[in-house]
């Protein structure tokens, strides 16, 4: 649980400053691993509604392109001349 609490600091606060810097924003540590930490809670919760809502068509379109690569695959090295 504390290593938990303690890793998305670190990550919060790489991410809180690097989102400062993309959109230039002066802002003190505090205030940095906040707007991280807030934003990776965020971003996770976004991240699973969406895997969640849209499972079965990620699998479908994760399908597509399996056999797209098998079909590129097949044209290019199995292909007779």
């Amino acid at each position: 649980m504390l290593a938990g609490v303690i890793g998305l600091a670190i990550i919060g606060a790489a991410a809180g400053f690097l989102a400062t810097r993309i959109m230039r924003i002066e802002a003190d540590i505090p205030t940095t691993m906040l707007i991280g930490i807030v934003g990776a809670l965020l971003g996770g919760l976004v991240i699973r509604l969406l895997l969640t809502v849209m499972g079965a068509m990620a699998g479908f379109v994760g399908a597509v392109l399996g056999a797209l690569v098998v079909i590129w695959v097949w044209q290019t090295y199995f292909r007779r001349k």
